[in-house]
């Protein structure tokens, strides 16, 4: 696979009021994922990019960045606006940024 330069954000830089997009699977997001993250899983995103806003940058984001920079260089072909989170959920768990669990258990990256 060819890697496109992506523009890209460090987890602890992504502002708060972003649309900020998962694409892990749902087993990882069950575990934990920021509070107003979206979740399409990269596999779905092509059928369900609709689902995401036009005319706003998209900050994406996966476990550690490879799933997300993928996502984040197809989103950008199609002329979508987005930014790549680097370092994923692993970097947002260990700069301290929020994180809520489905079952309302402890938080965690899986």
């Amino acid at each position: 696979m060819v890697y496109m330069n992506v523009p890209e954000i460090e987890a602890r830089q992504v502002p708060d009021d972003v649309f900020l997009l998962d694409v892990r699977e749902p087993d990882e997001w069950q575990a934990g994922h920021a509070p107003t993250a979206v979740h399409i899983p990269l596999g779905t995103l092509q059928q369900r990019v609709d689902e995401l806003p036009a005319g706003v940058p998209v900050y994406v984001i996966c476990k550690v960045g490879g799933r997300s920079a993928n996502a984040t260089a197809w989103l950008n072909h199609i002329g979508r606006e987005a930014v790549n989170v680097a370092g994923g959920m692993l970097s947002w768990s260990a700069a301290g940024r929020p994180m809520v669990a489905e079952h309302g258990g402890h938080p965690f990256v899986a």
